[in-house]
């Protein structure tokens, strides 16, 4: 569904991303674990096309800057971009306009109330506190429907409620069979809702690894993550990732 291939990220001399490779299988949950600077927002950057970069991404084989894959990929950033002088509900309205999008209201209204924004739709973008900027950047990212769903630490400033809802909407897009990759540096908020975890440091890809995989070495995510970021020496957890790059 989506494949990178040697991807490289370079600003002048500071490479930002190093000969990245994965590929995430369709109807999965792959999450981008780092610490902050690792290079996971410039790899999700890359796949959009807001970047330029060496190397190859394919999106249903499709490249990035294909019409075809744009109308696949859903981003929701790290940090939203709203228009002060709109309203919350003429977010949503500009949003379904810009995709060309049929019959959206009923699926507008409906994601507005799960994440507590319909009684303040008539609210503007620079009215809204920043958890609420947050919960209606997630709301935009949900509206078209995206076979593949890239989130950028997309539970950043929610409150529970909202991380709860978070967390059911992606196990329900997976059930749907859609794709998503989710980048954070917050692990125990993803503990329960990944098929495959992808591990960066300093630019560089340093595991690559299966659910199944990490429960047979009987090992949790966090002890990997310790053992790739601040190299652990545990025999065990190391055999993990070496089989994982192989």
């Amino acid at each position: 569904m989506l494949q990178c291939e040697h991807v490289t990220k370079r600003y002048g001399k500071i490479t930002a991303c190093s000969d990245i490779s994965f590929q995430l299988d369709e109807g999965s949950v792959t999450v981008l674990l780092g610490p902050n600077g690792a290079g996971k927002s410039t790899i999700m950057k890359s796949i959009i096309g807001l970047l330029r970069f060496e190397g190859s991404i394919f999106i249903g084989g499709y490249s990035p800057a294909d019409s075809e894959a744009r109308r696949m990929l859903g981003y929701i950033p790290e940090l939203p971009a709203l228009y002060p002088n709109l309203t919350v509900w003429e977010h949503m309205e500009f949003l379904a306009r810009a995709y060309k999008l049929k019959n959206y209201r009923d699926k507008a209204e409906a994601l507005l109330k799960r994440f507590e924004l319909y009684d303040h739709r008539k609210k503007f973008g620079d009215e809204l506190s920043k958890g609420m900027q947050q919960k209606l950047n997630i709301c935009l990212g949900l509206l078209p429907e995206p076979q593949i769903l890239l989130l950028d630490e997309p539970m950043i400033g929610l409150d529970p409620h909202a991380i709860k809802e978070v967390r059911s909407l992606i196990l329900e897009l997976r059930e749907e069979g859609r794709t998503i990759l989710l980048s954070t540096h917050i692990i125990d908020s993803v503990d329960m809702l990944w098929d495959r975890t992808i591990i960066m440091q300093n630019g560089s890809l340093k595991a690559n690894v299966t659910r199944e995989e990490l429960e047979e070495s009987g090992r949790s995510l966090e002890d990997l993550f310790f053992a790739v970021t601040e190299g652990l020496e545990r025999d065990d957890v190391s055999e993990t990732v070496r089989e994982s790059e192989e």
